[in-house]
């Protein structure tokens, strides 16, 4: 398909404003599983940060959490108290403990559904946190594609930031790319001037090879994000997918200069395990990606571990020599 990308608002406001739908670049891509899962293995093993870098680790990791919440059982009272937890996500003693309560701290955004996007914005009023909604047909994309792009205008409408959207999974499936790029492509102008994620929900995908593919022609379409999983499937982010959308984000940064963030979600609990995220970002991508411009997290108990972590002192970090930072 070779036509002028769609009329969009400034490209200045994106991160990444989107290229050209190019097959070329598809033909390109072909994972090895097994040096994938090698190279992840060989993450995990690695020995303990010593205790001077782990506070700055963890707290780095808050920064980066899209703090959400994605149930049937959602009311405004319990969305304004998740909202008050984003703005003060440790407890004052804690900060106090831990020498760190003049810092910014916040999370990264409050992740709700659209019905909950007024409640969010009212609930962090004053402050700089995004609220972010999931839109376009969440979590399985197949609603009809009117009412999907109506979503994703309205959460736009009712004050979300971020949007994060959803894929429709057959067009991978089927080898469709032209359709995918059309798609997040109509999402992209749909969502105006808010930050888009494209969530690829990479435990349906079959396989690494679409997991990659499906990672660049969203990218190609204008995505600022893209993420793993609704965290609903059966199978959410993994390390081995993850490596692979993070190769793949380097590979569209060396073609265009544009640098498209990571959020892994779903099944992301503990402190330890977000330590290994943040790690393979530093090590595939650099320091650049780094911070919450580039790299979240979705989820909903993780900071509860993280907190119980840093008033145990005895979180364990995977990286030794490595200066986060806060």
């Amino acid at each position: 398909m070779s036509q002028k990308m769609a009329s969009t608002p400034d490209p200045h406001c994106f991160a990444n404003p989107g290229v050209p739908f190019n097959p070329e670049w598809l033909a390109d891509i072909h994972i090895n599983r097994s040096a994938v899962e090698r190279r992840t293995a060989c993450l995990v093993a690695r020995r303990s940060l010593t205790n001077q870098w782990q506070t700055a680790w963890l707290l780095k990791a808050i920064s980066c959490i899209d703090l959400t919440t994605l149930s049937g059982q959602d009311t405004p009272g319990r969305v304004r108290r998740l909202c008050t937890r984003a703005r003060a996500p440790l407890p004052e003693v804690l900060q106090k403990a831990l020498a760190v309560e003049s810092l910014p701290l916040t999370t990264g955004a409050v992740c709700v559904y659209h019905q909950m996007v007024e409640t969010a914005v009212r609930a962090l009023e004053g402050s700089t946190i995004p609220v972010a909604a999931v839109s376009s047909g969440f979590p399985a994309g197949l609603s009809p594609m009117e009412t999907r792009i109506a979503e994703v205008t309205a959460s736009v409408a009712a004050g979300a930031r971020e949007i994060d959207i959803v894929i429709t999974r057959a067009h991978v499936l089927n080898g469709d790319w032209e359709s995918l790029y059309r798609e997040v492509r109509a999402f992209r102008t749909a969502c105006a001037t808010a930050h888009m994620k494209t969530i690829l929900s990479t435990g349906e995908l079959d396989n690494l090879n679409n997991v990659a593919r499906a990672s660049m022609v969203a990218m190609m379409a204008g995505s600022d994000f893209i993420k793993t999983s609704t965290g609903m499937e059966s199978t959410n982010a993994t390390l081995p997918v993850s490596l692979v959308m993070l190769r793949t984000i380097r590979d569209y940064h060396m073609r265009t200069g544009y640098r498209v963030g990571f959020k892994p979600a779903g099944g992301i609990t503990t402190a330890r395990a977000a330590l290994h995220y943040m790690l393979l970002v530093k090590e595939e991508l650099g320091d650049a990606w780094l911070t919450p411009a580039r790299f979240r997290f979705g989820a909903s108990s993780l900071l509860g571990d993280i907190e119980r972590q840093l008033s145990q002192g005895n979180a364990l970090c995977p990286y030794a020599g490595a200066e986060a930072g806060y």
